[in-house]
């Protein structure tokens, strides 16, 4: 995969917050070297969060977000900054920009303090610098960057403190890669249904595919009415099976017992660092009663179809697994409630589009209103009895459904 197709969720996100007029905009464009934001003397010109996935050297893919003014006024104004706020649930690295001549206030020491309860690494940047006489008056330390968004002084220091802070965030993280040996076979099971992408595979797949070739393993891709034949024919046992969550049960069926079972939802699940709570999360389904509602999220904003796996199956199993009359909201994109108290369960999909940070907040989130939280493919499997099998790979798990 180049470097200009990496996936949103993988790239490192850089977040500019501040007040209006600070030069938020002015700086996030000599940072990139492109006009992505509109500048203007005019207070609250930056009315939405502005996003731009784009390549930045020295740090490789990112994720650019220019942010509405954190001081801005009025009803519209408080919705800018709850939008603001929301933004740092997927912020990698947080970069606070400051006018000098008017120093750190209230607001900028609030937005700090609220980076570091997020344990975000951020940088505060003071610009305007070439405005400013005395330059002595500011506190500077590890964090601190002095630059003119307008002669561009400081940009470069800027752009080499922030690639140190991307650097920290580099993880050696693998999908299936450390699951497997050079030459193992993989098959991999992708049903081709009317919610399947045209021409294409979704990204959980082709993310798997290269892991799997990265590992210098052989992946072989087949539908679920294939499988049987295939494994019949392909001349070697398979050190794993992957499959679509929607095709679990076929595939558990037509997989002989002596070759591990996953599926992309379980291990997309262990990849964003939620494997275990959302396995947990999974027994809650036993507890549902008549009239509890669910919420079923999507990271993405697909166009929903006939026999849409969110909207369509999983509440068909909930139900038939129950027994039980349930309610339902369905949410989708950056859409994710604050309030979770009105839930007995989430289900969330695997989060392919959306970034670790951000996956983890939501958990989170949950966590902390004491409602479980699981996913697609660890439901589904759950209430199709397939769950633990698809575990076994991962040892660490095995006492949670014992």
């Amino acid at each position: 995969m180049s470097l200009n197709a990496t996936p949103s969720g993988e790239r490192v996100h850089i977040g500019f917050f501040g007040k209006r007029n600070a030069g938020k905009s002015s700086i996030v464009n000599a940072v990139t070297g492109q006009e992505l934001a509109v500048v203007s003397d005019v207070k609250g010109t930056t009315t939405d969060p502005v996003t731009k996935a784009m390549e930045l050297l020295p740090i490789g893919p990112v994720v650019i977000i220019d942010t509405p003014g954190i001081d801005d006024e009025g009803a519209l104004g408080e919705l800018r900054v709850k939008k603001t706020k929301q933004i740092l649930n997927k912020t990698d690295i947080a970069v606070l920009v400051i006018d000098s001549q008017q120093g750190m206030t209230e607001v900028e020491q609030e937005l700090v303090a609220l980076f570091q309860k997020k344990g975000l690494k951020y940088l505060i940047v003071y610009n305007k610098i070439d405005l400013l006489a005395d330059k002595s008056a500011l506190a500077i330390d590890e964090h601190v960057c002095l630059v003119s968004a307008v002669n561009k002084e400081g940009i470069e220091a800027l752009k080499e403190a922030i690639g140190k802070l991307a650097a920290t965030e580099e993880k050696n993280k693998f999908i299936v890669a450390d699951l497997i040996q050079p030459n193992d076979f993989v098959v991999l099971v992708t049903p081709i249904d009317s919610s399947a992408p045209k021409g294409r595979l979704i990204l959980p797949q082709q993310q798997t595919i290269r892991d799997i070739l990265d590992a210098g393993a052989v992946s072989i891709v087949t539908k679920e009415t294939e499988l049987a034949h295939t494994l019949e024919n392909i001349g070697k046992k398979p050190a794993l099976v992957i499959t679509d969550s929607q095709a679990f049960a076929p595939v558990a069926k037509d997989t002989p017992l002596d070759i591990p079972l996953t599926s992309f939802s379980i291990l997309m699940a262990r990849y964003k660092g939620q494997l275990e709570g959302a396995v947990y999360g999974a027994a809650a389904i036993e507890a549902l009663q008549d009239g509890d509602m669910v919420l079923i999220s999507e990271g993405c904003t697909h166009h929903r179809q006939c026999g849409d796996i969110g909207t369509v199956k999983l509440p068909k199993l909930l139900e038939k697994t129950t027994g039980k009359q349930l309610q339902y909201r369905f949410t989708s994109g950056t859409e994710f409630p604050d309030d979770l108290s009105a839930y007995k369960l989430i289900i969330h999909c695997g989060g392919c589009m959306l970034n670790e940070r951000e996956m983890q907040y939501r958990q989170k989130c949950a966590a902390d209103q004491n409602i479980p939280f699981t996913n697609y493919g660890i439901a589904m499997a759950y209430m199709q009895g397939i769950l633990k099998r698809s575990i076994e790979i991962f040892p660490s798990l095995h006492t949670i459904l014992n």
